[in-house]
């Protein structure tokens, strides 16, 4: 249970998460590989983000039932369960449990808190499943409505969107927006470092200016910048 946790184990997740989400490329060429890929990595940095909102929630009926519905997105496939915990047979159960378990937040407790970060799960799993314009519409309600993280969060994820739907240039003032008002879920750095890779194709110079500075910082960022550094045209 993500309540058992330390605090410091749950920042050691999340520090993991965004690593794994800066170490992914979101601008694939084609827009149903990117769509795929995006979602999956939203999905995992949602794990943590959730985990250490779970942390600092108080022990509420709706914040156990969202902690429920977190663990169900871990729970393995096709692998037996550790004693009391859940598995499920195949992807497609795992899918309706966990949507069912989504929804029904989002259905109980609207205008929570924990129904914005339910629903936020819920477009990750759209835009994993290449579903765009529903993907949208959920992350900027999770945008206009959520607190400021996890809004931060789903602001994140409609310029991953945008890119991929090659409309750079709204990305751009997403991601700039982004970095300009920081927060405990998408760090400067973490935005800065997507926003270069949303232009790192067409504007490398622009990317590797960007990036060179959160390099040379040797902070927990660095190898995450350095490494898309290494994936710019003309490195």
């Amino acid at each position: 249970m993500a309540s058992n946790l330390s605090r410091k184990e749950l920042l050691k997740q999340d520090q993991f998460a965004v690593q794994v989400e800066h170490s992914v490329d979101f601008l694939g060429a084609h827009r149903q590989q990117a769509t795929r890929i995006g979602g999956a990595v939203v999905a995992l940095a949602l794990i943590a983000g959730g985990g250490f909102y779970f942390y600092n929630s108080q022990k509420t009926a709706r914040a156990l039932e969202l902690g429920s519905a977190i663990q169900l997105t871990t729970a393995p496939v096709g692998a037996a369960a550790a004693p009391g915990a859940t598995s499920f047979a195949t992807d497609a159960a795992k899918k309706d449990a966990v949507t069912k378990a989504f929804t029904g937040i989002m259905s109980k407790d609207a205008g929570s808190s924990e129904a914005y970060v339910a629903e936020y799960y819920l477009a990750s799993m759209d835009a994993d499943g290449a579903k765009l314009d529903e993907a949208r519409r959920r992350y900027q309600d999770v945008s206009d409505h959520a607190p400021a993280g996890w809004a931060s969060l789903a602001r994140l994820a409609l310029a991953q969107i945008d890119v991929a739907e090659n409309k750079v240039s709204d990305a751009e003032t997403i991601f700039k927006d982004l970095i300009a008002h920081p927060t405990d879920l998408v760090s400067k750095e973490q935005a800065t470092i997507a926003y270069a890779r949303a232009i790192g194709q067409t504007k490398p110079d622009e990317a590797r200016k960007l990036l060179q500075p959160i390099v040379d910082s040797k902070s927990d960022a660095a190898p995450i910048a350095s490494q898309a550094v290494s994936e710019l045209t003309g490195k």
